[in-house]
């Protein structure tokens, strides 16, 4: 007889529970988890091969366990791109935001100590928090998904968690958040009891509107955390980054595992930083077709989101999963994020979103005959 998870002494929080992750299927058009669907450019991944093959030269040692260089070079991209400075002491990275995230509740979280999240929101928040020990509770949003500030705020003053999330964008509904509304929770928390606020800007790059960089002055329990995976195009890479006040930082070196980041992620990482303007070239054209997408899925007559990501969250279905499979069967592949009524599609060449448009299509028609 093959042996099953719960028939292991697994922890109790765990059981009856499932991985994360999405249908990985073999169909022309894959549009379901937030990839930026361009390749590397050329040039950066000749430069990639030349600063992997000298880091190859000394994989007998080693890599910098603080990855300095690597530190220095994301201060500087952030300090450009947001326009508030930061320098090396203010940034951390690991093996992709959720490895960042993972640290985080590490060092704040654990066990007798809880976490809030406004959901629906990114699902790995509750699942790192359950892998840590960390109690989650779920906080409430408006019908537009927007956040329910007054009852955040009572909810964070009943449950006063220790760490508070904010996505902004978010996932899968690619609202944005106010600064005035991270501000006004990030009193909250410190009213309720000094607490970490975390603000999720994985596709920051994609927004209408700014960074919360600035509000880290005077903030010292404010973490920013970034990805590459996304904007960057590195989604292969697993490399992710935090801004805060560098006791933060210096905080989250208690749990990191010795060397973390190999001197290969440190590398590749290094050379697409210093493509950065090429890449965000292409985060402008797919800001575009974003914007694109909510034109022409508004005109077929589908409700959506306001979108500040790369993706687009549409409905309302009757039975989204029929929808899903329906779309599916036209060679696209779009996510079911189990938020009632509603699709998740990710903005992709436009090609690939001509062929969703007329897949989506085809399908309003025949959910209307």
């Amino acid at each position: 007889m093959n042996t099953r998870i719960d028939d292991l002494p697994v922890r109790d929080e765990l059981r009856g529970k499932s991985p994360y992750g999405a249908p990985q299927l073999d169909v022309p058009v894959r549009l379901n988890t937030n990839e930026n669907p361009y390749p590397l450019p050329e040039p950066l991944v000749e430069r990639i091969a030349e600063r992997v093959r000298e880091a190859a030269r000394h994989l007998n040692r080693y890599p910098d366990r603080d990855a300095v260089e690597l530190r220095t070079k994301l201060a500087e991209y952030l300090t450009r791109t947001a326009g508030h400075e930061v320098g090396p002491a203010n940034v951390w990275a690991a093996n992709g935001s959720n490895e960042v995230l993972q640290q985080l509740l590490q060092t704040f979280g654990g066990p007798g100590r809880t976490a809030i999240g406004f959901e629906p929101s990114y699902s790995m928040h509750a699942l790192i928090a359950r892998g840590t020990g960390t109690g989650w509770i779920s906080g409430p949003r408006n019908d537009d998904f927007t956040i329910d500030l007054a009852a955040a705020e009572k909810a964070i003053a009943e449950h006063r968690p220790d760490v508070v999330f904010v996505t902004t964008p978010n996932n899968p509904t690619g609202t944005a958040v106010p600064p005035e509304t991270v501000v006004a929770l990030y009193e909250a928390a410190q009213a309720a009891k000094p607490s970490m606020v975390i603000a999720d800007e994985a596709y920051i790059e994609f927004s209408h509107g700014d960074s919360l960089l600035p509000l880290l002055d005077g903030r010292p329990h404010l973490v920013i955390s970034r990805t590459m995976s996304k904007a960057f195009g590195a989604a292969g890479l697993r490399l992710g980054y935090l801004a805060a006040d560098p006791a933060v930082v210096d905080a989250v070196q208690l749990v990191r595992l010795p060397y973390h980041l190999s001197a290969v992620t440190q590398a590749t990482a290094l050379a697409a930083l210093e493509h950065t303007d090429t890449l965000l070239g292409y985060v402008e054209q797919l800001k575009a077709e974003r914007d694109r997408l909510v034109g022409e899925l508004l005109a077929i007559g589908y409700e959506v989101t306001a979108s500040d990501a790369n993706f687009v969250q549409f409905g309302r279905f009757a039975d989204a999963h029929e929808a899903w499979r329906k779309i599916l069967d036209r060679g696209v592949l779009v996510r079911d994020n189990g938020v009632p009524g509603w699709l998740r599609v990710t903005a992709g060449t436009p090609e690939e979103n001509d062929a969703f448009l007329d897949a989506v299509r085809e399908v309003k028609k025949e959910l209307n005959a």
